[in-house]
């Protein structure tokens, strides 16, 4: 059965870039950014923040969940699924529906170089534009929450890489290396 992968991490770890290369890996592949979903929202669209509301929430969790099953349909299709998501504290109950799925092994992977090779990352990326201070603020947060909850993330079976030191093909190899794929 072709796999299923969510690749998550702070924002500027390299997850879009990471995960197009993983797909590539497939005779039949699709990538699926849930960014581009929520960013298809032509009024009322919520950016992410310190604070969230709840209509942001919503269009996350509207977004996650269309991906889910847009990852169900690619994958009985014979596809492999790469899905491109930032982490965030409700990412596994957003995800819950897919995780649940009996039939299907969806594997969980975590980038996370250090913060500061992650602002680096973000200043090589976005220079002097006015994403940049957003960005770093997003940055700082992730790092914030996530941090306390690696070691529960890797009982729950997400394979955490510092993908600090590593170049995109060395970081795919290890991806594939340590899960549950098959690239026939």
């Amino acid at each position: 059965m072709n796999p299923i992968y969510i690749v998550v991490g702070p924002p500027a770890v390299g997850k879009s870039t990471t995960s197009r290369a993983l797909a590539a890996q497939f005779p039949k592949s699709i990538h699926i950014p849930v960014d581009d979903l929520r960013n298809m929202v032509v009024s009322g669209l919520m950016l992410p923040s310190a604070v969230w509301s709840d209509a942001l929430a919503q269009q996350i969790t509207l977004a996650r969940t269309a991906v889910s099953f847009m990852a169900l349909t690619y994958q009985k299709a014979g596809f492999a699924v790469v899905i491109d998501d930032f982490w965030d504290a409700n990412h596994a109950s957003d995800y819950q529906g897919l995780l649940d799925q009996v039939q299907v092994t969806v594997n969980k992977i975590v980038l996370l170089p250090t913060q500061e090779e992650t602002h680096q990352r973000n200043w090589q990326r976005s220079g002097n534009s006015p994403a940049r201070a957003y960005i770093d603020e997003g940055i700082r947060i992730v790092y914030q929450q996530l941090t306390p909850a690696l070691s529960q993330l890797e009982k729950a079976g997400w394979l955490v890489i510092d993908t600090t030191a590593l170049r995109v093909d060395e970081v795919v190899n290890h991806v594939l290396s340590r899960t549950a794929s098959s690239r026939t």
